[in-house]
């Protein structure tokens, strides 16, 4: 019988142990935390978007890094197998709005549980508030772990699911990078990713709070477009966030991390600035004896009508016959491209996941194995592999660690 050490207990960890017990495998889970699943309890704000409802090719087209890796992963185990899964396990799943996957409860303790519950079923040893200091590696393979006491642990196979750097509170504090290095794999540069951007303007401090649907985002660089979609951001108190940012976190984390970028929301992505002119022109003709900011101010939330009062440079008393043409196509412009400046990522505290980790070119993508060393396996956040936010991240977690099961 097969004696398979996994460290690490979060959702990677636990699937491959669920896994590899099935095929009759002795497993040893470690987990140096006080309980299982810590950051899997917080994700999608603790109700646990566990995957997205949809094609493998959409699975692909929403991993951001190394999707051609996933391939063989995700027909191994699609997102409708995990859903399949847990509702096996006594879960009631629903989907919601872009395809998310929640339990029914809204409460990711169920999936947890469900895990839990599994992994006794199958006789996986379980050992909490246990650290795993270094591996075990001789003649170019894996042969056990050392615990943080010392203590040596044999094994056959050791999967290492120990995530990335991201909310490090919840145990994820770069271990399995370390590990990696350590037997020799290349770690690639690793940042903050699916995170709020840091931005200069004063101006965004006072909307603080605000959260405007249906917008477009751009980011620039030197005038080139790296980033441009459309739905819902929020600003903050140290600049912007929200979906439309924290998608785009995932795509410009590394240029981002090191590079001033311009960024711009167009308020009416539906109306062509010609559109929006001829809009306008029509309100400055009904109330043309009206002040500029009260005949503009059903076109903005009332928190935002200041800022672009203050931003137009027109006066917010002047009569709107008043207003220039000039002055009318500024404030087009202005609305069709709400500038800021990015200055920088929030960091791991603020991060979903890890963009970075153990370079895939180095691990088989059938079976999830060090091709250096023979035995050791990486799965999970821990690997090169990320994608955006709406349940494909933990996608990612559930389909390499069953590829690494299905192998033994």
């Amino acid at each position: 019988m097969s004696e398979i050490l996994i460290v690490g207990g979060g959702a990677a960890g636990m699937f491959a142990g669920i896994c590899a017990a099935k095929k009759g495998c002795s497993v040893k889970l470690f987990e140096q935390n006080e309980k299982l699943g810590k950051k899997l309890f917080i994700t999608g704000k603790g109700r646990c978007n566990f995957t997205n409802a949809c094609t493998q090719e959409e699975l692909l087209e929403h991993t951001v890094t190394n999707p051609k890796f996933l391939y063989s992963a995700y027909h191994g185990c699609s997102s409708w197998d995990m859903i399949a899964f847990f509702e096996e396990l006594g879960v009631p799943t629903k989907v919601e709005r872009g395809n998310r996957a929640f339990p029914a409860s809204d409460h990711s303790s169920d999936i947890i549980r469900a895990l839990e519950r599994e992994l006794k079923r199958l006789g996986v040893q379980v050992f909490l508030n246990t650290r795993v200091e270094k591996l075990d590696i001789d003649g170019g393979a894996v042969r056990g772990i050392f615990l943080e006491t010392g203590k040596r642990i044999p094994g056959d196979k050791v999967i290492v699911a120990t995530g990335g750097l991201s909310y490090p509170s919840t145990g994820s504090t770069g271990d399995g990078l370390r590990f990696a290095r350590e037997a020799g794999l290349t770690v690639t540069d690793c940042y903050p990713s699916l995170v709020p951007f840091n931005t200069e303007e004063e101006y965004l401090r006072r909307l603080q709070g605000l959260s405007l649907k249906n917008v477009t985002l751009t980011v620039e660089r030197e005038g080139e477009c790296l980033y441009r979609e459309f739905g819902e951001m929020l600003f903050t108190h140290f600049g912007i966030s929200g979906p439309l940012v924290l998608t785009a976190s995932a795509h410009l984390a590394p240029l981002a991390a090191r590079e001033r970028l311009k960024a711009y929301v167009d308020l009416k992505p539906a109306l062509t600035r010609e559109q929006l002119d001829e809009k306008l022109l029509r309100l400055f003709e009904e109330g043309h004896k009206k002040q500029f900011k009260n005949v503009v101010a059903g076109m903005f939330p009332a928190k935002l009508l200041p800022v672009m009062v203050e931003l137009s440079g027109i006066s917010g008393e002047k009569p709107s016959h008043g207003v220039s043409r000039e002055e009318r196509r500024r404030f087009v412009e202005l609305i069709k491209a709400l500038p800021m400046t990015v200055t920088g990522l929030r960091g791991y505290k603020e991060a979903i996941i890890t963009k970075g980790g153990v370079a895939v070119s180095e691990i088989s993508p059938k079976t999830m194995e060090a091709r250096k060393i023979q035995g050791l396996c990486f799965i999970g956040e821990v690997l090169d592999l990320d994608a955006v936010t709406g349940g494909f991240n933990l996608q990612i977690a559930w389909s390499t660690a069953a590829a690494c099961a299905s192998a033994i």
